[in-house]
């Protein structure tokens, strides 16, 4: 008997999951024949299984019926999977009577269906016979197990999706990598692998399989991806590569971040497409002379690290756009940085350096420097000629002279018999004898004095004396704050062969810098000052801790104290611009246009931060906020031709989102007058969400104030002059014949210098 088969050519391909089905349907008959239309559907898998033309699946479909139609038996029942046919006409469900092809029976074409269960299907009526084929069910493979190591819920498709492979979302998740190699045909093409780095054996593993990864162009080996029970980072275990590693020439991104490289693995020099490497937060302490071999590294990061210094080199990564070498401990960098005429974006914040390369100047391309967080007191004139350059100079002791080394203590050196003899002084002891010899002197409130060896040629009777802080000897500058009793040291006409170190003890205070200030009879001086803590063995209060001292060399003796000053900012302003950010106040930036003067300007700049509670309880406006007050200086004095733009921080509690324009008052400050002037009409304020921006022609004092109160001039005044006096007049007072009573001072500033302080 002969069967006329109709089937579609070839099975539709698909992305995802794909389905076949053969449905039989009754169809016109052709020459008395009944003919079964077969119709082709999507095979159903999960990716992994590839589809095939319905022509080789007819053809056996056509094989099996005719073997079956000359075995059959006349009569019985057929017994298949399950079903019974009983040998009569039966209308059967369309989808029940389907033939269903599992998806492993499809896999690469390799394995052959079989028809399970066939019924007949016989019609008193037509001499012809109809088979309705009912089910092909092969068995399915074993799916992959990944656990161990991965946790058991974890299926293939969680880690692997098209040539991405990711197991550092998995604790010890690396040692899958040897597994999947072995048991997933075509995943040495993989070109993305991130793997954790936390795991030892796991690690291993997986580094020693990694060569087969020929086409990889990216991998991430990293740790911190997990935490312990404390809540701190699981560090990363990774201290070499294998030397294979560079056979992955297609490798373009490489990151190593968070792990222990005590040196740069030599196989990554060797592979010609890297361009993005990150070893942050490594072990490095230097990088190899030949680290120029990478010559197609666009971003290379070595944040993070213990690097003194940088290899030549370095100039030779022509292509290098990004260079991050932050958090390091670099003093100075090398001349060839210079030829990184690519370079876009240089990061070195956090690091010793005190000065720049002027070969920089060649680096037309950079369009961003952050250098905050350093020593640096001048920055080359070579930087400001590049077009499209942006300085961070936050937290840069920027204009002030350079510091001289701090001196060695003259008791101190490498012979044992050099060493200068002590002299502890009581409060009754106010002279005393200094020969060639030299002598360290300690005073009985924690002064020290170094006499060097050789500084006398004769023995010398000199005397000290604390002096009450009379008007005369004390000449602060606005804002100063007395920190000590004025020290006088005689007489005061001798003279020093060699410099004496005179160490005056003070009281700390916070966001100031500490001077020694020096009164000759006339005027006062302010003398180049380092601190430093006193002698372990010398307190000034018995079983206390040891003194802070301000530090200065003299050469010969006058009166000497210890000042607090507000951190001062300086810089050089040129017709080609200049940008001042304050040390102290990173919020606080003064922005000079080009051609905004003619002559260079020597630039000053003091922030004064003020406590809000208590201009809230001398004003009487709970309500009331303050920013910090700007004070401005420059050299010399004249207005600027283009308009300065000045940036400052909101009001504490104040955003650009909440802030009533109406409240907000800027106040200009006369410091000759001690007047407050509201400007706010006057100036162009606007605000974005933490600062407040304004731009002005001409330097003075400038607050900024958010307060309900109609006559803010006249309040602002008051405060003013209430804050200044009650800023610099605590003094602490010891009682000379008893030690142990101590009495904290504190006058107003008008009475302070006039009062007799008694003991």
């Amino acid at each position: 008997m002969e069967q006329r088969i109709k089937g579609e050519t070839c099975l539709d391909e698909g992305d995802g999951e794909q389905a076949a089905r053969w449905i039989e349907k009754p169809c016109s008959s052709v020459d008395g024949e009944e003919v079964v239309e077969v119709t082709s559907k999507r095979i159903a898998s999960e990716g992994a299984y590839q589809d095939i033309c319905t022509d080789n699946l007819v053809r056996r479909f056509c094989e099996s019926l005719v073997n079956r139609d000359e075995e059959k038996s006349e009569t019985g029942p057929t017994m298949s999977s399950g079903v019974v046919s009983e040998g009569h006409a039966e209308v059967v469900d369309p989808e029940r009577n389907a033939l269903s092809v599992s998806p492993s029976s499809l896999m690469m074409d390799t394995c052959d269906p079989s028809l399970l269960s066939l019924r007949q299907s016989s019609s008193p009526s037509s001499s012809s016979s109809s088979f309705s084929v009912l089910s092909l069910t092969p068995p399915l493979p074993p799916p992959l197990c990944l656990s161990p190591p991965l946790p058991p819920s974890v299926e293939l498709s969680a880690v692997l999706t098209d040539t991405k492979l990711t197991l550092d979302v998995y604790q010890g998740g690396a040692a899958a990598l040897p597994l999947l190699l072995r048991s997933t045909p075509g995943l040495s093409g993989l070109q993305y692998l991130k793997l954790g780095s936390e795991h030892r054996q796991g690690l291993d593993d997986a580094l020693a399989v990694l060569h087969h990864l020929t086409e990889l162009r990216s991998l991430a080996i990293r740790g911190h991806r997990f935490y312990d029970s404390q809540g701190d980072p699981l560090p990363g275990l990774l201290t070499t590569l294998p030397t294979t590693v560079s056979s992955l020439s297609h490798l373009v991104h490489l990151d190593l971040s968070f792990n222990q490289l005590s040196c740069v693995p030599s196989c990554l020099l060797s592979l010609p497409s890297l361009s993005y490497l990150l070893l942050c937060y490594n072990h490095l302490s230097d990088l190899p002379p030949d680290i120029g071999q990478l010559s197609s590294l666009t971003y290379f990061s070595l944040l993070g690290n213990k690097l003194a210094t940088l290899p030549s080199s370095l100039g030779q990564l022509k292509a290098l756009q990004q260079l991050d070498v932050s958090h390091n401990l670099l003093s100075q960098l090398p001349d060839e940085i210079g030829s990184l005429g690519e370079l876009v974006k240089l990061e070195l914040s956090h690091n010793n350096l005190t000065c720049l390369p002027e070969s920089m100047g060649s680096l037309r391309s950079l369009k961003e420097l952050v250098i905050c967080s350093n020593g640096l007191r001048l920055i080359p004139h070579c930087l400001n000629k590049l077009p499209l350059l942006k300085i961070d100079v936050r937290d840069n002791p920027l204009g002030l002279p350079p510091m001289p080394p701090p001196l060695p203590p003259a008791w101190c050196s490498d012979t044992e018999d050099t060493k200068v003899p002590e002299l502890h002084l009581g409060f009754n002891q106010h002279s005393f004898c200094v020969s060639s010899a030299g002598c360290h002197v300690f005073l009985p409130r924690g002064a020290e004095l170094v006499f060097p060896r050789g500084c006398l040629v004769t023995t010398t009777r000199l005397k000290w004396a604390e002096k009450r802080p009379e008007k005369r000897l004390v000449q602060l500058e606005e804002h100063d704050i007395l920190l000590s009793h004025p020290l006088e040291l005689c007489p005061h006409g001798v003279t020093f062969l060699k410099p004496v170190e005179v160490c005056v003890p003070y009281h700390r205070k916070k966001g100031r810098e500490v001077v020694v200030q020096r009164f000759d009879g006339w005027s006062s001086s302010t003398l180049p000052t380092h601190l430093k803590r006193g002698s372990s063995s010398h307190s000034s209060h018995p079983g206390g801790h040891p003194a802070r001292l301000a530090c200065c060399s003299v050469s010969h003796f006058s009166w000497f104290m210890a000042v607090g000053r507000l951190v001062k900012d300086s810089c050089s302003v040129t017709p080609a611009g200049a940008m001042l950010v304050s040390s102290s106040e990173p919020g606080v930036k003064l922005c000079f246009p080009p051609d905004s003067t003619v002559q260079t300007r020597t630039i000053g700049l003091q922030v004064l931060k003020v406590s809000v509670s208590e201009v809230q309880a001398l004003c009487g406006d709970p309500q009331a906020k303050v920013g910090p007050l700007l004070c401005l200086t420059q050299t010399p004095s004249m207005p600027f031709l283009h308009p300065v733009k000045v940036q400052i921080p909101l009001p504490a509690g104040v955003t650009g989102h909440t802030v009533d324009m109406s409240c907000l008052h800027l106040l200009h400050g006369d410091p000759n007058g001690k007047t407050w002037t509201d400007i706010t009409s006057q100036v162009s304020l606007s605000v974005t969400h933490l600062y407040a921006i304004f731009y002005i022609t001409h330097f003075s004092w400038y607050w900024l104030w958010y307060t309900t109160k109609h006559c803010v001039s006249g309040v602002v005044r008051k405060v003013y002059q209430r804050l200044k006096q009650f800023k610099v007049q605590f003094l602490v007072l010891q009682r000379r014949i008893d030690p142990s009573q101590v009495l904290l001072q504190c006058l107003p500033a008008d009475k302070c210098l006039h009062s007799l302080l008694h003991r």
